[in-house]
């Protein structure tokens, strides 16, 4: 398609080969976009860590302040009274182990899973089918938990769950290119601390290699790592 290759170039020339500040990027970012839908905005982030080693492995969540304009739906696996906290905080489809069971069998209209710790033997079934797709609750993410209200309530008002991939590098999502520049930039912000505060103690030399912001369709723009944790750190 020459015509969208044309444009990605124009995009891209219109983007100075230089690090920027957050701050910089983002309203360069909505200015240079030339996608017709609204478009997801993402952070690159590659670490100095050796993801094969347990001991660097980075992973983590956090609330984005403005959330990332679309609600997950979210599915709660729980018993008795516990399903109806889930209800009442907004959890899309509830139920116990016979929800295990539907699932097996094909049920996946959902974003995000919560389940209480008592649940975890029926719903460790499921690891091949959630692992895979990252849908596998945690305790470390949050997503195991007797407080299944808390954690429905958190994906729901925009919580991002992020991990290092094998090559050494974090995606995640920050909003909407129609999001108003400072809520992109106080989501980015917010993503950034999290992630500079997950660093691991084994972790040797720089830590932030590379941060690039981008829309789904349209050019990196490279952000200045020196600020970006000097931004942390005060």
């Amino acid at each position: 398609m020459p015509k969208s290759g044309k444009k990605f170039a124009a995009a891209r020339a219109a983007v100075p080969e230089r690090p920027h500040t957050i701050e910089e990027a983002v309203p360069l970012m909505q200015k240079v976009k030339f996608a017709k839908f609204d478009e997801t905005v993402e952070l690159a982030l590659r670490l100095g860590v050796d993801p094969k080693h347990a001991d660097q492995m980075v992973r983590g969540t956090v609330v984005l302040p403005h959330g990332l304009g679309k609600s997950k739906k979210v599915l709660a696996i729980a018993g008795g009274d516990k399903q109806k906290e889930a209800a009442d905080a907004g959890a899309d489809h509830i139920g116990g182990e016979e929800m295990v069971e539907k699932i097996q069998g094909g049920f996946m209209d959902f974003d995000a899973v919560v389940a209480t710790p008592d649940m975890m033997r029926a719903v460790g079934k499921l690891g091949k089918v959630l692992g895979p797709r990252g849908l596998m609750p945690n305790p470390k993410t949050g997503t195991v938990t007797m407080d299944i209200a808390k954690a429905v309530r958190e994906i729901k008002a925009g919580k991002v769950e992020f991990r290092v991939d094998k090559t050494g590098i974090i995606h995640a999502p920050l909003g909407k290119v129609s999001f108003p520049p400072q809520s992109l930039i106080e989501n980015a912000h917010a993503l950034v601390d999290s992630i500079v505060k997950a660093k691991p103690a084994a972790a040797k030399g720089k830590y932030l290699k590379s941060v690039t912001m981008s829309s789904t369709m349209g050019p990196g723009i490279t952000i200045d790592t020196t600020h970006v944790t000097e931004t942390v750190k005060h």
